[in-house]
């Protein structure tokens, strides 16, 4: 927003008694805002101004439902941050509204489709990349090295496949395999593999002697990658015929051949919207998040749905607040109760380390003007949009192929986390938001970046795909941003368009979630 603009302060509920400054810079004290407030303090753009006089011990209220309570009178015109505030208690898993409102009467959203790359199982790639699975973490170095050589030496050859993606990890060896939770981390990393972004191709690399071994990770006949009585594509770097570290490359480099002339031999094919399986999250979030980029994310889920695709929200502590607005909007009771299970796991998982969901917080979330976790939740879970919740993912599964709509991925909000959970579950396109700004990117899939304010989409030009901040500037609605965020994954998933993320080369490690010790 230009500095020349009006005093502006957004308020997102006539029942609110803050309102949050969207002026570059923010506003100094003396400000007079167009409803004729006089500000008593300078108050930071996307923090909170109080529009009424505040009680100590009285409800902050933001998107009509309490935000904090005031530990001291606040004046009207103040600027009311985390410090003057206490957050409130979260809500019980008992006694929530359960699949009480009706799903919206929509019509279906047809004539919409991408091109994609159609795998056996009938899952759609948005890309066509050659991965290699890896057992552990001591095998990442050598796979980095084999990687960069299939990139040199063979992929001129095979101009139809888009790259290769080494699957590396910090898992595998030196943790507790047998114990509860510990199969998280293998089904997620199994998971990953069969992302429809690789073609249904599996090529191995193994240590040899770590405790996630070949026929663990992948057992006989469990999955379509290996059907029963198959030998795994695997190379162990331990096996005697390997007499010294060029001939394990050489190797990885040889199975890589084969795999990549199937790739290369396959072609985009218009399929329809309903194969999008969007991944939609969040980091670096900031007051902006649930005004502008979240809420067209939200318009944009809903009409995936409508084209009777698959839209994955998840952030098990930013939905937390808003646990009511979850069940009440399950499709069924039993989704409900499945909300319910997902998120009392994740209470008891954060009790057992003695922390609560206050610790997500950040440092540039409360800078960004987000006071604590029950207002950063409010934005959060707007993503999600208006449909109703059709199904509930645990961690490291997989969707089924009837599991289209809106699902809740229950994961950890750590963004690097969640975007390998989702991949696991098989997303092929994701979108991701962001106030503060964050150069995030998945190597194994598409990310359209969106900020949430026009001032970080001038400064970071070359790394965010989308504005939502002009939104907030009067020059866009939350619907028009839907749609044009729509028609954009389209082309992005149909490639046409690439990513600021793909064209930089910009990705994040796979980090994946174990809640089992690591011994």
């Amino acid at each position: 927003m230009p500095t020349d603009r009006p005093p502006l302060a957004i308020r997102m509920h006539a029942a609110d008694n803050v309102a949050i400054v969207a002026n570059d810079g923010g506003l100094p004290a003396g400000t007079v805002l167009p409803d004729g407030l006089t500000l008593r303090d300078k108050v930071p753009q996307g923090h909170k101004v109080a529009l009424t006089d505040i009680a100590a011990g009285g409800v902050v209220r933001r998107y009509n439902v309490p935000v904090g309570y005031a530990r001291q009178s606040i004046a009207a015109g103040s600027w009311v941050h985390e410090r003057l505030l206490d957050i409130p208690p979260a809500r019980a898993l008992q006694g929530l509204p359960m699949a009480t409102v009706a799903a919206p009467d929509w019509a279906p959203l047809q004539g919409y489709s991408f091109d994609g790359f159609v795998n056996a199982d009938g899952s759609v790639g948005t890309r066509n990349l050659l991965a290699i699975t890896t057992t552990v973490q001591c095998v990442a170095g050598v796979v980095g090295i084999a990687a960069e050589r299939i990139r040199t030496e063979l992929l001129p050859q095979f101009p139809h496949v888009d790259g290769v993606v080494a699957l590396e990890h910090t898992y595998g060896c030196g943790v507790a395999i047998d114990a509860p939770g510990a199969e998280i981390p293998q089904r997620t990393l199994r998971h990953i593999s069969q992302n429809p972004n690789f073609g249904g191709e599996l090529l191995m690399v193994s240590l040899g002697c770590e405790k996630l071994q070949p026929d663990r990770l992948i057992p006989p006949g469990t999955i379509a990658l290996r059907p029963e009585g198959q030998p795994l594509n695997n190379v162990c770097l331990q096996d005697d015929a390997h007499v010294g570290f060029m001939s394990m490359i050489d190797e990885i480099v040889q199975r890589a051949r084969p795999i990549l002339q199937r790739l290369n031999a396959r072609r985009r094919t218009t399929v329809s919207a309903s194969k999008l399986v969007v991944g939609v999250q969040c980091g670096g979030s900031d007051a902006f998040s649930g005004v502008t980029a979240n809420p067209a994310v939200g318009a944009m889920a809903d009409l995936v749905v409508r084209a009777g695709g698959t839209v994955m929200f998840s952030e098990n502590t930013e939905v937390r607040d808003s646990v009511e607005q979850l069940t009440s909007r399950a499709a069924t009771p039993e989704v409900a109760e499945a909300i319910v299970r997902e998120l009392g796991w994740y209470d008891a998982y954060l009790d057992r380390g003695r922390v609560d969901r206050a610790a997500n917080t950040s440092p540039g979330n409360k800078a960004g003007g987000l006071s604590n976790i029950a207002e950063k939740a409010m934005g959060s879970v707007i993503k999600s949009g208006s449909a109703a919740i059709a199904h509930v993912l645990p961690p490291g599964e997989k969707l089924k192929a009837d599991q289209t709509g809106l699902v809740f991925a229950a994961t950890p909000a750590s963004d690097f986390i969640c975007g390998t959970l989702q991949l696991a579950a098989g997303m092929n396109v994701h979108v991701f938001t962001t106030g503060r700004g964050t150069p995030y990117g998945l190597a194994a899939c598409p990310v359209v970046k969106v900020a949430t304010r026009s001032d970080l989409a001038r400064r970071w030009h070359d790394l965010m795909d989308v504005n939502a901040g002009r939104i907030a500037d009067g020059e866009q609605t939350i619907e028009e941003a839907g749609w044009a965020l729509f028609h954009l994954l389209l082309d992005v998933a149909s490639g046409r368009k690439k990513t600021w993320a793909e064209h930089w080369k910009l990705h994040n490690a796979l980090v994946l979630f174990n809640p089992a010790p690591v011994t």
